[in-house]
């Protein structure tokens, strides 16, 4: 049999067959087939990832008990038994779990929060805490700084991670983008964390603070800047999109200083490119000055919008230390492959040169049918 490359697909047969085995030894009165039977309704093919998650839960609740208290319970007995299953720490195909706690645990508080910080141990419940975080914003921020205190990694990504102000594919939570002041302290609890993991949750958090907030983010960098090697890397990370739109704060922090660099011959190979096929260009940059120097070298596309206008993307090239009056040849391809995630339009496009955060020129080509 054919395997489904689409993610949506890891709720198959096979995988509810299994965990209904599982549900069964935790609720007795569970008739197998009627689990399964409920599953797999007519519109079960064309739901999406977040739909089927989103559908088990609702199936799950039939089963449960109808009130929240007592289907916790449950809850928790069933992740043992998952877990003497050999069923341990999986990502994405329980978060149904957690997404039960969100659409019937709401009015629960205590009970759904504690739930989760065991929950959260087998599948993360970084969704799971949004609308909490709306409905009870002051008790859940002081509840995920607690957290961002527990002796499990996995809660204390979960404090960072489901603080973030713009949390992929997670529920808005206005608040978060409007006053960072809320987060910072749950990030200060962590920047040095044992988990890498941990801490790329809290770089993320801090890039996305960087798009409403950049002085805070430059504030921070500032503040933990020299504690480890360990905390150095997650702020590089944390400021990458500060990077990528040439803030001067962040610029000076890492010492991209222009002024002494030079670039010649950037020429663009191919000024008609064809839809999935590649652009190619090259250039030369030297360090012009008597010591060594730090050169952060970047391209950005303009691509070409159905509505005429051009919207930039920022690539990075390298970011070195040039020895005094180094000189490189740098080639480089951009494609123009069809991906699912990308759609192209024909026309006039740009692409230009990006020299420590400064956008030094920009040049022209046609990206044909």
């Amino acid at each position: 049999m054919e395997t489904s490359s689409l993610l949506k697909d890891i709720y198959s047969p096979a995988f509810y067959d299994s965990f209904a085995d599982v549900l069964a030894q935790t609720l007795p009165t569970l008739q197998k087939q009627d689990f399964i039977a409920q599953i797999f309704t007519p519109a079960f093919q064309q739901l999406e990832l977040k739909d089927r998650m989103r559908h088990t839960a609702q199936v799950l609740h039939l089963f449960l008990p109808a009130d929240f208290e007592q289907g916790a319970t449950i809850l928790l007995a069933l992740l043992q038994n998952l877990e003497k299953a050999g069923i341990k720490e999986k990502v994405v195909e329980f978060m149904f779990l957690p997404e039960y706690v969100a659409m019937f645990g709401l009015e629960h508080y205590d009970t759904a929060v504690s739930a989760m910080e065991v929950i959260t141990q087998f599948t993360s419940c970084e969704f799971a805490v949004r609308p909490f975080l709306l409905k009870y914003e002051e008790k859940m921020i002081a509840q995920m700084l607690q957290w961002s205190l527990h002796t499990h990694k996995k809660v204390r990504r979960l404090a960072s991670e489901g603080i973030r102000p713009s949390l992929p594919w997670g529920m808005v939570v206005p608040t978060l983008k409007k006053k960072p002041e809320l987060i910072l302290p749950i990030l200060e609890n962590l920047k040095q964390d044992s988990c890498e993991v941990v801490r790329r949750s809290v770089a993320n958090n801090l890039n996305d603070i960087s798009k409403d907030h950049p002085q805070v983010v430059v504030t921070v960098a500032q503040n933990w800047r020299g504690l480890s090697a360990e905390t150095d890397a997650l702020i590089k990370h944390a400021c990458r999109t500060l990077l990528k739109r040439g803030n001067t704060d962040i610029l000076r922090y890492y010492g991209l200083d222009g002024s002494t660099v030079e670039f010649k011959n950037f020429q663009v190979h191919t000024p008609k490119v064809r839809v999935g096929e590649a652009l190619e260009f090259s250039f030369t940059i030297a360090n012009l000055a008597d010591e060594p120097r730090v050169i952060r070298l970047e391209y950005g596309v303009y691509y070409l919008r159905n509505n005429g206008s051009l919207s930039k993307k920022v690539f990075k090239i390298s970011e070195k230390t040039f020895q005094p009056k180094e000189k490189i040849a740098i080639q480089r391809k951009q494609s123009f492959r069809i991906i699912t995630t990308k759609r192209f339009y024909v026309g006039e496009h740009q692409i230009s040169l990006i020299i420590n955060g400064i956008e030094k020129t920009v040049q022209t080509f046609d990206l044909l049918p």
